[in-house]
This record gives structure tokens, C-alpha cells and sequence, in this order.
């Protein structure tokens, strides 16, 4: 039996068996995920020795074998096995300010990332960020009125202030979502307007206050170009297990968020309600972005440009880019940091500032080659 029959002076080939086609797609896709699974083991590796150099450099001189042994030595059983020939000061330096530090801001980089992740997908726009309904407009008007109020003696604790950031996060997100929603719907469009005016009306509200509090503009404008320089054990033991809970959940959702790229509508036709997903992830970004902006301030284009840079490297599937832009927004942002407080020495740097001047120009290389592709 020959897979061809003539016709006149033509032969028509018959199309290889589905079964064949099957293997070769199974295949495709086994080698593709060891692959995925091999680079994203790689870039754990590239985050740990991100953090390993960053405890490194600093005033203090200090090589990274020693912090390396001063981290190890932390941990149960290997620290037994660590010969500990390390002056205690350094040891102090690096367990109790460097590391810290470097800790707040892996968790505030994940964080981010995931948070650009979920908008980006939901709003189906890569030019979104998470502070695009207004959080951190919201946060930055809740620290400036714990600022203002510590300068007045009325408060004396800086969780004080975090608190009142936190508050007028959520506050925000509350009226903003109240706002757009439209019975039990909430339009994307809406909700995006909604977030862009509230934003502007905090804006004023902080520079109106500014204006009546002129010995607080420095602190208030500090505070809103980011920073994790008052990093402390006792946020990075509060903010890891809520940014951790908070990326898991996130990617059980990824399903959702891989339909909705392909429109309300199709995403329905297979079974996503869309409104209660939306519902959901807004929350849970909402949360999360409060949870980190009260204790780092507004860190920018790390939700933006690192989603928007992986994407472009592994696709556009959740599953894959999610957990890709979480590790790769920990090292983007220890590395700004370790930048903001060095690059000046003995200044310090706002983290934002550097996330900014490195991000904008990446960001805008990134379009650029995409075009000419």
C-alpha cells in the first residue's frame, strides 16, 4: 500500500498520521520544558548570587567568601560545620544591616513583578504597572499625613506611618474599584480612568499639604521616590509570608489570566467568570501593593519594565511568566539597590531614582529592537 494515488500526472501526497504529529508535538513540548525548567533553576542561582555580592559591597571590607560563610553560618546544622574566623563586626554588618536590607528588597522586587504581571494581563496592555489605579498615590497620602503628624509629636514610630500607608492604600483601591464598577461588572477602561483621576486628586492633596508643612518636603519627598534603607528583620518576617501567599495565588491563576488575554468574551465561552476572577486578583494586587509600598515607598518600573522584558523572552504564558518575572524583579532590584548605595558613597541613592535611570533606557532598547525584529 503506497501513501499516494495518481491523478493524471499529478501525485497526491497523503498528510503524515495524527499519531505521528502527536509524538512530535509531545516531544516539542518535553524538551521545552526542561529547557524553561533548566533557565529558571539558572536565574535562582543568578538571585543568589546577586544577594551573595550585594552583602559583599559596602563601606565594610569585606570579601564574599566571608559573607558567604556569615550567611551559612545562619542556617541549622551547615552553620556547625562553618569555621567561623570572622571578626563580630563584620558579622553585625552583614546579619543585621546589609542582609536585611538585601532580603526587603528581593521580597518588594517579586512583589512588583507579580503585581505588573496580573495587570498587565487583565488590563491586556504591556504599558500597565501596579500603581496604575492610584495605590500608591493613596499610600503616599496616608505617609505624608503620619509625617506630618510625627513632626507635630503626634506619633513617634515609624510602623505608625507603614500603618497609615497601608491604610490609605486600601482606602484608594476601595473607592477607586467602588467607583468603576458598574452593578456587578468593573470595565477595565472605567476602572483605569477611575484609578488615573484619583491619582492626580491624592497628588494635589500631597502637594497642598507640602505647601502648609514646608520642614517635611524633604522626608515626603524621599518617601515617595523609594527606598528600603530602614530595612529591619521585622519587616522582612511581615512582608515575606504575605508577598509569598500572595504570588502563589496569583499563579493558581494563571489559566484565568492566559484566557483573558484572548477576550471577555472567549474567556467566558470557556468557562472563566470573569468578573470574580477580577474581583480576586485586583484584591490580592491591591493587598499586596499597600503591603509593599508602606514599607518601601514607590519604587517604580520594576512592575513595569521587568514583566513587560521577560515576556518578550519566554512568551506570553502565565505559567511560565509569572514565576520567570518574580525571580527576575528580586534580582533587578537588589541590584538598584546595591547601586543606590554605592554608586555615591557615603550618599544614599533612592532606589527609585536608579530603577528609573536604568529602566527607562532598557525599556525603550527593548521596543526598539522589537521593531526592527
Amino acid at each position: 500500500i503506497t501513501p499516494t494515488k495518481r491523478l493524471g500526472e499529478r501525485k497526491i501526497i497523503q498528510p503524515p498520521q495524527k499519531e505521528d504529529n502527536w509524538i512530535i508535538r509531545g516531544k516539542m513540548k518535553l524538551k521545552s520544558k526542561i529547557s524553561m525548567t533548566m533557565a529558571f533553576i539558572l536565574m535562582l542561582i543568578a538571585l543568589f548570587i546577586v544577594i551573595l555580592i550585594s552583602a559583599t559591597v559596602g563601606s565594610a571590607d569585606l570579601s564574599t567568601i566571608d559573607s558567604f560563610k556569615i550567611m551559612m553560618s545562619e542556617i541549622p546544622i551547615i552553620g556547625d560545620l562553618i569555621h567561623m574566623d570572622i571578626e563580630s563586626k563584620y558579622i553585625t554588618i552583614v546579619m543585621n544591616i546589609r542582609l536585611p536590607r538585601i532580603l526587603l528588597a528581593t521580597i518588594v522586587g517579586t512583589g512588583l513583578a507579580a503585581v505588573g504581571c496580573v495587570f498587565q494581563g487583565i488590563f491586556k496592555n504591556p504599558m500597565a504597572d501596579p500603581y496604575v489605579l492610584g495605590v500608591s498615590s493613596g499610600a503616599a497620602f496616608g505617609a505624608t499625613i503620619g509625617l506630618i503628624f510625627s513632626y507635630l509629636g503626634l506619633i513617634n514610630h515609624t510602623i505608625i506611618i507603614n500603618a497609615l500607608a497601608f491604610g490609605g492604600a486600601l482606602i484608594t483601591m476601595f473607592v477607586v474599584y467602588n467607583i468603576a464598577r458598574i452593578g456587578s461588572k468593573v470595565p477595565t477602561v472605567t476602572l483605569l480612568l477611575a484609578g488615573i483621576a484619583m491619582s492626580f486628586f491624592l497628588q494635589s492633596c500631597i502637594s497642598i499639604l507640602m505647601i502648609f508643612n514646608r520642614d517635611q518636603i524633604e522626608d515626603i519627598v524621599y518617601w515617595t521616590m523609594g527606598s528600603v534603607s530602614t530595612a529591619s528583620w521585622q519587616e522582612v518576617f511581615i512582608l515575606a509570608p504575605i508577598i509569598l501567599v500572595g504570588v502563589f495565588v496569583i499563579y493558581a491563576f494563571s489559566r484565568e489570566l492566559n484566557t483573558m488575554l484572548l477576550g471577555e468574551e472567549h474567556a467566558k465561552n470557556l468557562g472563566v467568570e470573569i468578573e470574580s476572577v477580577k474581583k480576586i486578583l485586583l484584591g490580592i494586587s491591591s493587598f499586596l501593593i499597600a503591603a509593599i509600598v508602606s514599607v518601601s515607598g514607590i519604587i517604580g518600573f520594576v512592575g513595569l519594565i521587568v514583566p513587560h522584558a521577560i515576556r518578550m523572552l519566554v512568551g506570553p504564558n502565565h505559567k511560565v511568566l509569572i514565576p520567570f518575572s518574580v525571580v527576575a524583579g528580586g534580582i533587578f532590584l537588589v541590584i538598584c539597590d546595591s547601586l543606590a548605595r554605592t554608586i555615591a558613597n557615603p550618599m544614599e541613592i533612592p532606589v527609585g531614582a536608579v530603577t528609573a535611570v536604568f529602566g527607562a533606557p532598557y525599556f525603550l532598547y527593548l521596543l526598539y529592537r522589537k521593531k526592527r525584529a
